[in-house]
């Protein structure tokens, strides 16, 4: 057999992810779809034109925007459905997604109904190799008792595949001390804990996180890059860190985090992160409102000077740091690991 190149190889590895918004990986095409459904005319060129932001506040506007047309249980099943097609595509294995259910609360939608629509679609994609479960998304500047609804239902809906509870919003927005109490019903409850920390905010804001909320993962996590001695609990803890560099490019994070509004990928530590110890897993984050793939953020890590070697052990961590239990976990990482030995890697 000819040893593939390096990107080709990394695409034909079975992969993980674990940092992904259903609402985000809505193409533009799809909200014209959805549009339509609800009675709005909306041209391909108005909906795409939605997807240009300048910084993160951009961003999350045009997130809003979006979701909007998110109204009924069919809407959420299109949508995974085709989020589903575009990770097999990709071989990916396994994915933990965000629900936005913070949203879906403050629209008075039917959190139960559109969970069960989306997790209906997503069992329909095991027959492709493609195993879906489902972080609950709370809004951080909705603030504590809005968080604390969305960790009631998911803790309600678990049997629907729920793994865990997360927050992501406006990071800068309330002290992480302010959701103590929710992270402690969700830990009770045997639900797993995440957020989105270190994005946008400095080191600060994951030391918080981990102190006030003993999370397990952290969503991005850039700002560690600050905190030499963060860096180094981090790593001897063996906290996961979920990296998006393409997503850190558009948002402004990067920008941000190096205090330079010129940054380039060329610019993202990941590989500074790497190298020092930290856990790093791979993902896309919103890869239609960015523009990407998980493909396409290992090819990002090859050109930020990883080596395939590297690259694939942070192919290993997705598996690592999913949120199953160790004999789920184990039958995954038996199964990456024989492709990984059949291409020679």
């Amino acid at each position: 057999m000819t040893p593939l190149e390096p990107q080709a190889a990394l695409h034909a590895l079975p992969k993980a992810e674990l940092h992904l918004h259903l609402e985000g990986t809505i193409e533009p095409a799809t909200v014209v779809e959805l549009a339509a459904r609800h009675g709005d005319v909306l041209t391909p060129a108005e909906a795409a034109a939605r997807y240009r932001y300048a910084d993160f506040l951009g961003f999350l506007d045009a997130f809003k925007w979006v979701t909007s047309y998110l109204r009924e249980p069919a809407d959420f099943a299109l949508i995974t459905r085709r989020m589903a097609e575009k990770l097999i595509s990709q071989n990916v294995v396994y994915a933990e997604v965000f629900v936005a259910v913070g949203i879906l609360l403050l629209r008075r939608q039917d959190v139960e109904a559109s969970l069960r629509a989306i997790h209906e679609a997503g069992e329909e994609a095991r027959k492709h190799g493609l195993r879906l479960r489902w972080i609950f998304d709370a809004t951080r500047q909705f603030g504590p008792d809005a968080a604390m609804d969305v960790a009631r239902w998911a803790v309600r809906l678990k049997d629907y595949g729920v793994v865990a509870f997360g927050i992501g919003g406006d990071e800068l927005s309330v002290p992480a001390r302010e959701f103590r109490a929710v992270y402690e019903y969700v830990a009770a409850q045997g639900l797993h804990r995440h957020i989105h920390a270190g994005e946008v905010g400095g080191p600060q804001s994951v030391r918080d996180a981990i102190d006030f909320l003993q999370v397990e993962r952290i969503g991005h996590g850039i700002g560690v890059m600050h905190d030499p001695a963060l860096i180094e609990s981090l790593a001897s803890a063996q906290v996961p860190l979920e990296i998006c560099p393409t997503s850190n490019l558009f948002t402004g994070a990067l920008a941000r985090q190096r205090n330079n509004p010129s940054a380039q990928l060329e610019d993202h530590p990941l590989r500074e992160l790497y190298r020092r110890g930290l856990m790093i897993t791979l993902a896309s984050d919103d890869p239609a409102m960015f523009h990407t793939s998980l493909n396409a953020e290992y090819d990002a890590g090859l050109r930020l000077g990883l080596t395939l070697g590297e690259m694939v052990h942070i192919a290993t961590a997705g598996f690592v740091a999913a949120f199953l239990p160790p004999e789920e976990k184990q039958a995954l990482l038996h199964a990456f690991h024989s492709k990984r030995e059949a291409l020679g890697l």
